[in-house]
């Protein structure tokens, strides 16, 4: 029983696909962090744009942005666990038992070039939220920066954004585009700039982390796909090897029963 049990421990190993495991565990870690943190991101720029600058229309979209965060964490982990199934499928004893058919190396190379070219057009997408997370990321540093200036800390001068009038509501008045006052600026720069700068730094990390697990997944499924293309020929090779030790199996049976009959080589001719 010790030995049955080591031997199917060792079958268990070598039936697991760790690159597209440690591809998972990035992918679900990054989406999860990316989520959570922009989530809370966007809605403290929500209430920033509400309480500090006035502006109650206008920003209607935020809450669809939330909303798609949401269904795309869902859709990620969805994904890269149906990723894993297919890695599981095409690695060790298990490929061989399950794309021995020419049907199923058929489906598994059509599945893995499907997954593959999702992840590309998944890649090019997390590629363009990477570069707006940047940009976000930027601008609230860039006023954290100002924030921590002397000028601004002990109240000497306002923060003012009509230079960026146009990114306001068309009909936003300029004094709503000032900061001004020692309880404005504080919730400006204390509660709201502050924290949202945390988050989207966070979400920046996070999202180059989902990329890198995209990049894993695509190594990974290229690998699947040539093995799977290629154990066609290990087939065909274990077929030869079989027919010849049936082959040599008979040889040798025919050997044994001329020897029990008595026969030499010189009868038989």
């Amino acid at each position: 029983m010790g030995s049955g049990g080591k031997g199917s421990c060792a079958g268990c190993i070598t039936r697991i696909p760790y690159a597209t495991l440690i591809a998972v565990i990035m992918c679900w870690a990054g989406v999860g962090v990316f989520c959570g943190t922009m989530y809370r991101g966007v809605n403290i720029t929500l209430r920033l744009l509400q309480d500090v600058f006035k502006l109650d229309r206008g920003v209607n979209w935020i809450e669809p942005v939330q909303l798609t965060f949401v269904i795309l964490g869902a859709s990620m982990a969805a994904l890269a666990l149906m990723i894993l199934g297919t890695a599981v499928l095409a690695t060790g004893d298990t490929r061989e038992s399950v794309y021995r058919s020419n049907k199923g190396r058929i489906g598994g190379r059509v599945v893995s070039a499907a997954f593959i070219f999702i992840i590309y057009v998944l890649l090019f997408a997390w590629f363009v939220v990477f570069s707006s997370c940047i940009a976000v990321t930027v601008f609230y540093t860039v006023y954290w920066g100002v924030c921590t200036t002397t000028e601004i800390s002990y109240d000497r001068a306002p923060i003012d954004f009509y230079p960026y009038h146009f990114l306001f509501p068309e009909g936003t008045q300029k004094v709503n585009m000032k900061v001004e006052g020692q309880a404005e600026i504080k919730l400006f720069c204390i509660d709201y700039v502050e924290k949202a700068t945390i988050m989207f730094i966070l979400a920046t990390v996070a999202c180059w982390l989902v990329i890198m697990s995209l990049i894993h997944f695509l190594m990974a499924l290229s690998a699947n796909y040539a093995h799977i293309r290629g154990h066609v020929k290990f087939t065909e090779l274990q077929d030869l090897h079989d027919i010849a030790s049936e082959t040599m199996t008979l040889t040798d049976r025919d050997a044994v029963y001329i020897q029990q009959k008595g026969y030499s080589r010189d009868n038989l001719t």
